[in-house]
Order: C-alpha cells, then sequence, then structure tokens
C-alpha cells in the first residue's frame, strides 16, 4: 500500500469513527496556512535536531516524516525516534483519526472564552476515580488493592501559596509552596508561559523527559511514551489558558505512536471515544466527550496479562468533574 492510499484509508477510517465536528471546517486559506506552518516547523526542527545530533556521539537516530490530512486541515507529523527504551524505530506516527480528534480538540479549546486571572487566584481542579497498587500478602503473595483517588486541589496560580488538598472530607495543605511551577508541579502562570506553538511545546516537554527517561537513564518509559504521558497529567491536572490548552493536543499528535479507541468509559461512567498510546502491555487514554470534544478525564488499561491483572482489566481511572479559577482556596468553582 503506498504513502497516499495509506493516509486516504486512515482518513476514511477517521470518518467513521468519530462523530461530525461541533464547529465549522476551517476555511481553504486557513487549511494552507496551517499546512505551511508545520511544513515550516518541521524544516525547522529537524535543521535544530541535526546540530543537536551531529554533538552526540552515542545513539542512532531516524528523523521520519509523515503527512496526514485531518480535520479538514493538512497536518504534519513530526516523528524522532532514538534508540532509547520505550522508542522503537518502527513505532508508526499517530493515526488520522488521533489527529483529527486531538484538532478538534484543540479548536473547542481554543474557541473558549478567556478566563481573567490575577494574583491571589487559585486553580481549581475536582475529580474522582481510583489507581491501583500491589500489595504482598501475609502468606508472600501479590494483591491488586484500588486507592480512591476522589479529591478537590487548589493551586496558587503563581505559586506563591501552598497547595490545598481535600480528600475524604479532609483538608491538607502539601508541603513547600509551588513556586514558579514546572512540568510535574504545574502552576496557572506556569502553563501560560509555554510555548504556544506545538513543536517547540514537545521540544521542551521531549527534552525534559529525554532527561529522566532517554538512553541511558536506566528508564524503561522511553521519551515519547513520558512526552504523553506529560501532556495527558498537564491536561488533567492543571487549569491553563486556551491557547495552552490548544497547544498541547497539537503537541500529543506529534509524537508517534497515538491511537484513537473509538469506545471508553471515564471514572464517572461518562462514555466517549479515546486518544490512546500504548506501552510495555499498558494503554494509556485520554476520553473525550463525542460531541465537544472535551476532556473527560484519563484511564490505563492493560493490554497484555501481567502482575496487574488480565487483558481489560482498568488499572487507573480519574475523571475531571470540575475545574476552573476561584478567588481563595477552599471555593468551589
Amino acid at each position: 500500500m503506498s504513502l497516499e492510499q495509506r493516509e486516504q484509508s486512515e482518513r476514511e477510517q477517521a470518518s467513521r469513527m468519530l462523530p461530525p465536528a461541533p464547529y465549522p471546517e476551517p476555511a481553504p486559506r486557513r487549511v494552507e496556512a496551517r499546512r505551511e506552518h508545520f511544513l515550516s516547523e518541521i524544516d525547522r526542527q529537524a535543521r535544530f535536531r541535526s546540530l543537536r545530533l551531529a554533538l552526540r556521539s552515542r545513539g542512532r537516530w531516524r528523523l521520519a516524516l509523515g503527512a496526514t490530512v485531518a480535520a479538514g486541515a493538512a497536518v504534519v507529523v513530526l516523528t524522532l525516534n532514538s534508540g532509547s527504551p520505550g522508542a522503537p524505530s518502527n513505532v508508526p506516527p499517530a493515526s488520522a483519526a488521533s489527529v483529527e480528534l486531538l484538532e478538534r480538540a484543540a479548536l473547542a479549546a481554543a474557541t473558549t472564552p478567556q478566563t481573567k486571572v490575577r494574583a491571589g487566584q487559585y486553580s481549581y481542579v475536582k475529580t474522582v476515580g481510583h489507581t491501583s497498587v500491589l500489595s504482598e500478602t501475609k502468606s508472600g503473595g501479590m494483591e491488586l488493592l484500588r486507592e480512591n483517588e476522589a479529591m478537590e486541589q487548589w493551586t496558587s496560580v503563581d505559586g506563591s501559596e501552598q497547595t490545598l488538598q481535600r480528600k475524604e472530607g479532609n483538608d491538607k495543605l502539601l508541603p513547600g509552596t509551588p513556586g514558579r511551577g514546572n512540568l510535574n508541579s504545574p502552576t496557572y502562570n506556569f502553563l501560560a508561559a509555554l510555548p504556544a506553538d506545538p513543536g517547540a511545546l514537545l521540544e521542551r516537554i521531549r527534552d525534559d523527559a529525554e532527561k529522566n527517561h532517554g538512553a541511558g537513564s536506566g528508564s524503561t518509559t522511553g521519551p515519547d511514551q513520558e512526552a504523553f504521558v506529560t501532556i495527558g497529567d498537564l491536561l488533567r491536572d492543571g487549569v491553563s489558558p486556551p491557547e495552552t490548552t490548544a497547544a498541547l493536543y497539537r503537541a500529543a499528535a506529534l509524537i508517534p505512536g497515538v491511537d484513537v479507541v473509538p469506545d471508553a468509559v471515564d471514572a464517572a461512567g461518562r462514555k466517549g471515544v479515546a486518544v490512546a498510546r500504548t506501552h510495555d502491555g499498558e494503554r494509556t487514554e485520554w476520553i473525550f466527550d463525542k460531541s465537544t470534544a472535551r476532556l473527560l478525564g484519563e484511564r490505563t488499561v492493560l493490554v497484555e496479562d501481567n502482575a496487574w491483572g488480565k487483558v481489560g482489566t482498568v488499572v487507573t481511572s480519574v475523571a475531571v468533574i470540575n475545574s476552573g479559577i476561584v478567588d481563595e482556596a477552599g471555593q468551589s468553582n
């Protein structure tokens, strides 16, 4: 099958799997402008990577380019693979269906009214769900236990105050203050300062993942999977400006191995369609409302039998019930 035939097949699959877009298709001039933007981004990143890779004497890198048309826009998928753990060279670019869904989510986020945020306010997120832990029994066996992840959390938008977390009716202040924030502990101001360009944003996230999960790190996750997980955490746990949220979705579309699961259910029982990436026998899913393309939650499902359970076991599942900006810690949105 030629590249053109494969792309056509993926586009047809996307149209069958996804509902009609809840907004008008972009105008032809906008489509061409977006296409030109992604082509120039590929050229910029390729030159930047070539310079960096020339300085590295270890590791084998491959630059793979795949083009696909999704959501009425020409999207170029940039794949930067290395010999690092979890990033095999045969991982395909993000599927047409996943790119289309992520673009719909990006457009929906970009049209969300901008909230005026001021110093002293808090990002508020309310979630329900569970995580799983393996516990050793008295007989020496292993037992899978579920831990309740229902909570409310208030994070200072500028990181000047401690984060308040409410779990099972009990309030506690998390140790330390967030400060400016980082990718693992973001504040609103930190998220607002991230690059709005998807390529530059992924470069920022992937560089951080490369340090902790790249070659020589001992990690089996790999930078591509870690970048996908990091973006999912930022989308689920943080409150960010519409421009940043849209950029995060578009950055995820540049990660190889991303696909779509047509039917998924979040921790609140809401049905949707998921963007997913499979690694080491586990599929990480971001679940979206089919009609609005709004993020509902995230879950991890086993696709292979292992110590955590049988195929189909939902190891973790967290749904976002409410989020926004509030004036005081302890206040609901």
